[in-house]
């Protein structure tokens, strides 16, 4: 749902969109099953009301328990490689929110990293040996030290935004993060 708005605040713009990240419970906190009650109150009550308005598709995934999301994070390191980060969350937030995939198996990774086209072998190599293991924790390093705890997060400059936001503020960030560039 957050590209909605922040793919529209830069069009057109010379911004470069930087993907980093972030696990909600990491390994090893138990993840949630979809049918908890906060799952389902969380979900009904402002997920998929906010899905409709911003015409998204989503479907609340049934993995039971939640997969873990280290691996998929991995992954998206290995795309940056590639210069395909952007097409990699775009594929994984399909997967997971719109196929009802388990995300949290390599198969299922590199069954979907191959579709954006990156290298299977070599994408599968980077996840079983956990290349990008110390990298995606720096980044959760960071995340902390700058007090998130919640998704979607944004920096834009040096400013920080968690949650989904309107258009306009992310817009403006935009604006203001460029203005103080020059």
């Amino acid at each position: 749902m957050a590209e909605v708005p922040l793919f529209r605040a830069v069009e057109g713009k010379d911004v470069t969109i930087e993907w980093k990240p972030f696990e909600l419970r990491p390994w090893p906190a138990q993840t949630l099953s979809p049918f908890s009650d906060y799952i389902q109150k969380a979900w009904n009550g402002s997920i998929l009301p906010l899905a409709d308005q911003l015409q998204v598709t989503m479907h609340l995934n049934e993995t039971d328990p939640q997969p873990h999301t280290h691996l998929a994070h991995e992954g998206l390191l290995a795309a940056k490689e590639h210069g395909l980060d952007n097409e990699y969350a775009h594929r994984i937030f399909e997967a997971f929110y719109v196929e009802g995939k388990d995300i949290g198996h390599v198969d299922v990774l590199t069954e979907e990293a191959v579709r954006i086209g990156l290298p299977a072998d070599e994408f599968r190599q980077a996840l079983e040996h956990r290349r990008f293991q110390e990298a995606r924790q720096a980044a959760l390093e960071e995340a902390a030290a700058h007090g998130i705890r919640a998704v979607p997060a944004f920096q834009i400059g040096d400013r920080w935004f968690t949650g989904l936001q309107p258009e306009h503020v992310l817009e403006e960030a935009v604006e203001e993060a460029a203005a103080d560039a020059e």
